[in-house]
């Protein structure tokens, strides 16, 4: 009988998490979640029910992360995508406890997990992480530079880590979207709605779905065979900064 593969999904209360939650599920995955919306968690428990074990997680609490990591089985897979953005303004009017909220998650959350994880996952000779990055952490725009410094961070790691995992049997991977059509920018925008809303207007952004497919695609390439960056962005995106809008 196959082994049954193991993942664990940081911040999968909503948007790219919720849709890799799904995406593995249906694969046939056990599939490990957390974030920090306990009653999104108990929905997710309650439509997936089989191979789905989900907890409370706030990934800026090192402590918090190591203890209940500690109840966690060895993932084959360890999914980094807790995140957010928060603001858009020029540096000189960015607020401290946005830059606080977003290095705390996107970076230092990224490490608590990975520090916890990595150790079992050497110990057993083989596993994968995948970090989910973005264009923001391949270039800079304007309105963007905690956020962007906090995803260049997030590239630095990945390609530290896969480094230092080298040898091991651990492949190290991110996935980096472009413009995506989740909550991203309501949270960006301190949930001013109708502003998130332009963010796509006159073009086709990706959907959640697209990007945790991708993910699934890097996840399951021979063991031999680590895709260990793509850079995926909708067809009206070429960069940062420029995006067809019809």
């Amino acid at each position: 009988m196959a082994e049954v593969k193991r993942i664990l999904i940081t911040g999968a209360t909503a948007g790219i998490g919720r849709a890799c939650v799904h995406v593995f599920h249906a694969e046939g995955w056990e599939v490990w979640c957390c974030g920090r919306r306990e009653d999104r968690l108990g929905k997710l428990q309650s439509e997936l029910q089989e191979r789905i074990h989900t907890f409370p997680l706030d990934v800026r609490e090192s402590h918090a992360v190591e203890g209940a990591l500690s109840e966690v089985p060895t993932p084959h897979l360890l999914l980094n995508n807790a995140g957010l953005s928060r603001g858009f303004e020029p540096l000189w009017e960015g607020k401290l406890e946005d830059w606080n909220e977003m290095l705390d998650t996107n970076v230092k959350g990224l490490l608590h997990v990975s520090r916890a994880i990595l150790p079992r996952m050497i110990e057993n000779g083989g596993g994968q992480v995948i970090n989910i990055g973005s264009i923001a952490g391949h270039e800079a725009y304007p309105n963007g530079a905690a956020y962007c410094a906090s995803k260049h961070a997030v590239t630095a790691i990945t390609r530290a880590l896969r480094k230092d995992a080298c040898g091991t049997g651990v492949r190290v991977s991110s996935v980096d979207p472009g413009l995506v059509n989740t909550e991203f920018s309501t949270v960006r925008f301190h949930g001013d709605t109708e502003r998130a809303g332009r963010t796509y207007e006159g073009m086709t952004p990706l959907a959640a779905e697209d990007v945790a497919e991708t993910v699934l695609w890097v996840a399951t390439r021979p063991e031999h065979v680590n895709a260990a960056e793509v850079l995926l962005l909708p067809t009206d995106q070429a960069s940062a900064g420029i995006v067809h809008r019809r």
